[in-house]
């Protein structure tokens, strides 16, 4: 009977926020997979374990990885962890799950803190629906494709940044978004926690003058006049007939009421046509 994979959320920074039931899986787990071990150890001091480590990580991922699957299979018991938060985000384990998946192991996630979302909940922009887009490429022609893909994208957007590369990312999202508001969190959890909501001509003329420094999160707005809508088919074609009451051409008094309410054009157009008929 094979074991079990644990994906073991850990602290973003404040070794307090482990949470009991974390602790306990790491301390029952026959061994731990670890991004960097030296970090792990620091987290199992914390907690007063002592627990085989084995190292997981970007390059030793494949051969990393076939071992664990079969120390898994062969009846043991893993926690991955990652140096801070959910592991297999932006994170080598998401090849480990896939692995261990495609091997019929079961999984189990223990949730706990998550950069991405916490800060979110800190930047004051609209939270109702975000993509998480992770780390741009440190090749610039890459990156500017990456971020000219998402020129129109509506939904709160979520980037993760390093310090070496953070002015030439806010650079980069001036030139293909415009200036728009963004909230730049860094060092969340820690003693020098900070996050600086602004634009991003001004976010970039700050770190001009202040050199970067810690892990940051970037959470951009999305672009305008693309969200949702608000109101009901039903109230959307009241919209439009009162503009045909008012001589409006179908298709004219269509396209009026999607910019104003946000409705898809094309859906509106066709109900209606089926009104009307």
């Amino acid at each position: 009977m094979s074991g079990i994979l644990y994906l073991v959320a850990t602290p973003i920074g404040n070794l307090g926020d482990i949470t009991k039931r974390a602790a306990d899986i790491l301390a029952d787990a026959d061994f731990i997979a670890a991004e960097d071990t030296r970090v792990t150890v620091k987290l199992l001091n914390h907690l007063g374990l002592k627990k085989p480590i084995v190292s997981y990580y970007a390059h030793n991922r494949m051969e990393s990885g076939d071992k664990i699957r079969d120390r898994i299979l062969s009846g043991e018991t893993c926690a991955l962890v990652t140096d801070a938060g959910m592991p297999a985000i932006s994170d080598p384990g998401e090849d480990l799950v896939r692995l261990c998946a495609d091997a019929g192991i079961t999984i189990y996630a223990i949730p706990g803190a998550c950069a991405a979302v916490t800060a979110l909940a800190l930047s004051g922009l609209p939270t109702g629906r975000f993509t998480f887009e992770g780390f741009l490429s440190t090749a610039r022609k890459s990156r500017l494709e990456h971020l000219e893909a998402l020129k129109t994208e509506s939904r709160t957007m979520i980037f993760y940044e390093a310090p070496h590369k953070l002015l030439a990312t806010l650079t980069d999202m001036l030139s293909a978004f415009g200036d728009r508001r963004i909230s730049i969190s860094r060092e969340m959890t820690k003693i020098h926690e900070e996050t600086l909501r602004c634009t991003l001509s001004s976010a970039a003329a700050h770190f001009e003058k202040t050199p970067p420094r810690g892990e940051f999160v970037l959470i951009l707005e999305g672009a305008a006049g693309q969200s949702a809508p608000e109101i009901g088919l039903e109230d959307a074609l009241e919209i439009v007939m009162q503009y045909r009451r008012d001589d409006l051409s179908l298709k004219d008094a269509v396209k009026k009421c999607a910019l104003e309410t946000g409705f898809p054009k094309n859906a509106l157009y066709e109900a209606a046509l089926k009104l009307n008929n």
